[in-house]
């Protein structure tokens, strides 16, 4: 497989569909990483822990619609092209 804008563009779809799914009560509580371990005092900088783990909540709720639509148009391009 060549090294293609497609390729990239399926690369990065890829790796927020991997975020996007993953769980905070199945999945990240038993690493350690749940809900409440993202919380910070007030004025406490937070930490590379609990920016992460908002990465991960945003990308959950504001990808969600946006990666159904892409994930369509890539379906539907590897139909179409192959």
């Amino acid at each position: 497989m060549a090294l293609t804008l497609y390729a990239l563009i399926q690369t990065a779809v890829l790796c927020t569909n991997a975020l996007a799914v993953l769980h905070e009560e199945r999945f990240l509580s038993k690493l350690g990483w749940g809900v409440e371990q993202g919380v910070g005092g007030f004025g406490d900088d937070p930490g590379v822990k609990a920016q992460i783990l908002n990465l991960i909540r945003s990308v959950r709720t504001v990808m969600r619609v946006p990666l159904i639509i892409v994930n369509s148009a890539c379906i539907v391009l590897l139909m179409l092209f192959g």
